[in-house]
């Protein structure tokens, strides 16, 4: 009989040590995964731009392709 409580004891210590870790762990990944977040968000914007600027680069490329052959056709 002994036996038995020390281990339903000693079962809920164990439970109630393991809900304390949970907590804590899930406060302290929180602000890291925002920071990760933060980051990737940053770096999403970053390559926005660039491909924006490779647009308009293309853009800018076309019509002076556009332009020369337009030139070379009326010669």
């Amino acid at each position: 009989m002994r036996k038995i409580i020390l281990a339903a004891a000693a079962a809920g210590a164990a439970l109630t040590l393991a809900a304390c870790k949970s907590e804590a762990t899930e406060e302290a990944t929180e602000e890291p995964a925002m920071e990760e977040a933060t980051d990737a968000s940053s770096a999403a914007a970053d390559a926005s731009a660039a491909a924006t600027d490779a647009s308009a680069a293309a853009t800018d490329a076309s019509a002076a392709a556009t332009d020369a052959s337009s030139a070379a056709a009326s010669e």
